[in-house]
């Protein structure tokens, strides 16, 4: 199975169910760091010796979201970068919530 950051997002036209349960178990395990809110969004704190390195982050998150079409919330702090993420197409989490997720981490490191 291909890992999540090499996987590319799809777009949710609506009608499905949110991921829920084993299901999102299974994915919540390949995005290590990330924390699970409420089985509704995905959230991660991204750290930075500066504030323009911290800015950097968030272009290049910026980038690739608008590349995948998949939009996360980016909050930028000096230093600190956080990313929450959900398909607001069903209020919920899909595989395409954990491929971005993946997409940032590899984009940190």
């Amino acid at each position: 199975m291909p890992d999540l950051a090499s996987k590319d997002c799809v777009p949710c036209k609506g009608g499905v169910p949110p991921l829920k349960g084993d299901a999102l178990a299974a994915f919540a395990k390949q995005t290590p760091g990330w924390k699970v809110v409420n089985e509704h969004h995905l959230e991660k704190s991204y750290e930075f010796p500066d504030f323009a390195q911290a800015l950097a982050y968030v272009n290049k998150v910026g980038a690739m979201a608008e590349q995948q079409g998949h939009h996360p919330d980016l909050l930028l702090r000096w230093g600190k970068v956080v990313v929450t993420t959900w398909t607001h197409k069903i209020d919920g989490l899909t595989e395409s919530d954990f491929v971005l997720a993946a997409k940032c981490d590899r984009l940190y490191s």
